[in-house]
């Protein structure tokens, strides 16, 4: 089980901030949160290190000529966490959860085309041991997508 790390409002105005545009200098995030440079990329070190932020280059599957993301859904017959074992060589799997309910686990799968959607479930995904269903979910666009999503009190 992972600590739980208490944030102050200092942090949570440096998250905020960053979330915003990880590229702003800790000179900007130190005026914005009261503290000198040093101070803030110690606090910006000491967040990163617990895990609470992690700071990476987001990119837009559609301009790099992936336009087709789907939704699939897994339900297994043998212990989802081996079946998600394999899944993570996937490369077309971008995300993948462990869940509760009428599937075992979904993924997020990238692609070129409709055609790459189906290799990747049926060459791919169908393939690992213990998978017993699969069912897509073709998205037909993406209405909301937060990295902003905000810091709990």
């Amino acid at each position: 089980m992972t600590a739980r790390i208490e944030l102050d409002a200092v942090d949570r105005t440096l998250i905020r901030r960053l979330q915003q545009d990880g590229r702003t200098s800790y000179t900007d995030l130190g005026k914005e949160a009261g503290l000198s440079a040093p101070a803030v990329r110690a606090r910006v070190q000491r967040l990163t290190e617990s895990g609470v932020l992690q700071i990476a280059a987001v990119t837009d599957p559609l301009t790099l000529g992936l336009p087709v993301m789907a939704l699939v859904g897994i339900k297994a017959d043998r212990s989802p966490r081996e079946i998600a074992e394999a899944l993570g060589g996937v490369d077309s799997v971008i995300y993948l959860v462990a869940t509760a309910g009428s599937f075992d686990l979904f993924a997020e799968v990238v692609c070129r085309s409709m055609d790459d959607l189906f290799a990747v479930i049926n060459d791919g995904i169908r393939t690992i041991p213990g998978v017993r269903e699969v069912e897509s979910f073709p998205y037909f666009g993406i209405h909301v997508h937060r990295f902003d999503w905000g810091v709990p009190e």
